[in-house]
């Protein structure tokens, strides 16, 4: 591959994939380094609204992604106080019409899939499994990049290197290693249930949000057999990862009775095994560029998931970036321009979700006033208070 129209992108994720389709689309061929010699996805099920979906149509994936996908009719908003539905915000078609875009419900490990064998069947994008980013240095017109395979070093030369390798990122750390991801007090946990488990209502196309006190519960569909279960509580575990084992008695805990009515505890007590993973993020408006260098996703602005908009950002990120990349003859001004534009954005996601899981775990009379708020304002009100994300053009 030619250095001079040669990007390096340190990560094999969702962020890493769709920026490399994404650049190829512009003129840019693409070298992959991804440290696991295999891919494989933590994680079970994935929301994806339209601003992200938006994008992944525009690269080409829809019919790739249809089979696998289930779009929501609603989110359906309970509350652990009176076990009760308190709105119910619409998404399906009237979104779609809405935002000129679907809102998709998906198994990651099904989006990581169709990703992947879009980039396998793109000439112009090499992917190298179980290489490792450990250096670069920058010159006038480009990096040089030290990958490591077991203790074999290699280098390539590219236009600039493009860090997708996550909320821990190895690249973020070279540029920026001050800028470390903080513990945020909370814990998520997530499991699956097999569908025919549960009654049936619990097997409507729809997203089920559960308010409780310092908890929340989500449950959505992720096909006609299993039904996600993404469950968040405040606690001191703090250890980094992303997929370590939860024994079922101590997240049972998080939604005992009296605070808790039997139809989330049932949920939590259907799970067969449970996953968790430690919540860290960034400082609001991320961590993003220097010289010929750029991160994105969790690299960039690992935030906290209560507005669903972790993938969506990193999709976006992607997006924006091939728009600045697009004919650009001074790669340091092209980066810059893309940080100027998706930071303010990304920050305000971040003050956004960290108030939304606020708000959901309240308690006492202020779960009164919440759930009195959410019922005046109805399901279109508050889905209209997410148009600014749901919206977004690039």
């Amino acid at each position: 591959m030619a250095a001079s129209r040669t990007i390096i992108v340190a990560g094999a994720g969702i962020g890493g994939l769709t920026a490399s389709l994404a650049l190829t689309k512009v003129g840019y061929r693409v070298v992959i380094l991804e440290r696991q010699q295999k891919l494989e996805e933590a994680g079970a099920g994935l929301q994806l609204s339209p601003n992200a979906t938006r994008v992944l149509i525009d690269l080409g994936l829809e019919q790739r992604l249809l089979p696998s996908i289930i779009a929501p009719e609603a989110v359906s908003v309970m509350t652990a106080r009176t076990a009760r539905e308190v709105s119910r915000i619409p998404l399906g078609d009237d979104a779609a019409f809405r935002y000129g875009a679907p809102y998709w419900l998906i198994r990651r490990t099904d989006l990581q899939a169709a990703l992947l064998a879009a980039v396998l069947e793109n000439p112009d994008i090499d992917l190298r499994l179980g290489l490792q980013f450990e250096d670069v240095a920058t010159y006038p017109k480009g990096v040089t990049v030290v990958a490591r395979r077991d203790i074999t070093r290699h280098q390539e030369t590219a236009l600039a290197l493009i860090g997708a390798d996550g909320v821990w990122s190895a690249v973020r750390h070279q540029l920026f290693p001050d800028d470390r991801p903080q513990f945020t007090g909370r814990i998520a946990w997530r499991g699956t249930i097999e569908a025919k488990q549960l009654p049936r209502e619990f097997n409507a196309r729809r997203v089920q949000l559960w308010m409780g006190p310092n908890a929340h519960l989500v449950a959505y569909p992720l096909d006609g057999q299993r039904i996600n279960m993404v469950a968040i509580v405040s606690g001191t575990w703090n250890r980094p990862g992303w997929n370590e084992p939860g024994e079922a008695a101590d997240i049972a805990q998080h939604y005992a009775a009296p605070q808790w009515p039997i139809a989330p505890r049932m949920m939590v007590g259907a799970v067969e095994s449970w996953r968790k993973w430690a919540l860290f993020a960034l400082p609001d408006g991320g961590v993003w560029t220097r010289d010929n260098i750029a991160l994105i996703g969790d690299a960039a602005h690992a935030m906290l998931p209560f507005v669903a908009q972790g993938a969506g950002m990193a999709i976006e990120d992607a997006a924006t970036l091939a728009k600045c990349m697009k004919d650009a003859t001074d790669i340091p001004k092209a980066l810059a321009r893309y940080e100027k534009m998706r930071a303010p954005r990304v920050g305000k996601v971040q003050r956004t979700a960290r108030q939304t899981g606020q708000i959901y775990h309240l308690r006492g009379a202020m779960a009164f006033a919440r759930d009195q708020t959410m019922r005046a304002l109805g399901g279109e009100k508050l889905r209209a208070r997410h148009d600014w994300i749901y919206d977004w053009r690039g």
